[in-house]
């Protein structure tokens, strides 16, 4: 399993920050019907059940927006991807089709209100630390581009930094070639709810990514 590491000055300033951590080998696929019979069931009750005023409520939601906060980053500027996804879901614009295992992934955020990190472990290199963006540290952001990570909480490697709650990378993305998965649910609250999170996950993965070899860790 990838060695995860969560850095001093981060762990100083959100001391409830745990790591939910799965590593496992899956089929990466870009359609999987019945993936989607379950995200349009859990989208449309979202949608009449929830209101955008309501997001911020959710404890693992609001537990992170207080993290940032403890990081250095606004969070109403730099959205969580939890919070992000729930709005998209509200207006009534529907989670994106990207593939069996990124949908899979958006499917439990949405449900937990989690954060959710998902890489292609295959361009990992070495011990990923979890810590805080530095001024003018290199990020560009799956569809957004150059990113400021100053003050946000990130995942680096041996390489650089590669994720983070608001955005994952584009080196790590989870493409058609993605066979080794690392997917890391983030929480500010401790543990309180992130067993039930990671169950789901690795539900849904052997389902419906044909998960092997699964590995789970809290840190």
């Amino acid at each position: 399993m990838t060695k995860i590491e969560i850095e001093p000055q981060l762990k100083l300033a959100c001391p409830t920050l745990r790591l939910g951590i799965i590593q496992c080998k899956i089929n990466t696929q870009e359609k999987c019907p019945e993936l989607w019979d379950i995200i349009n069931e859990t989208t449309k009750k979202l949608q009449e059940e929830l209101a955008i005023d309501a997001i911020k409520d959710i404890p693992a939601i609001n537990s992170s927006k207080k993290g940032y906060k403890a990081a250095g980053k606004d969070p109403s500027r730099y959205r969580l991807s939890a919070d992000s996804l729930l709005r998209r879901i509200v207006n009534g614009k529907g989670l994106y089709r990207i593939n069996n295992v990124v949908d899979l992934l958006n499917l439990v955020s949405i449900k937990t209100g989690f954060s959710i990190g998902g890489y292609n472990a295959a361009n990992v290199d070495g011990t990923i630390r979890f810590g805080i963006g530095k001024k003018d540290e290199a990020y560009e952001g799956i569809g957004r581009g150059k990113l400021n990570i100053e003050g946000l909480p990130i995942f680096r490697d041996d390489k650089g930094a590669f994720g983070s709650p608001t955005s994952d990378s584009l080196r790590t993305q989870i493409n058609a070639n993605c066979a080794e998965f690392l997917m890391v649910i983030i929480s500010f609250q401790e543990e309180i709810g992130l067993s039930e999170a990671m169950n789901l996950a690795s539900e849904l993965l052997v389902t419906h990514a044909d998960a092997q070899e699964l590995q789970t860790k809290i840190i």
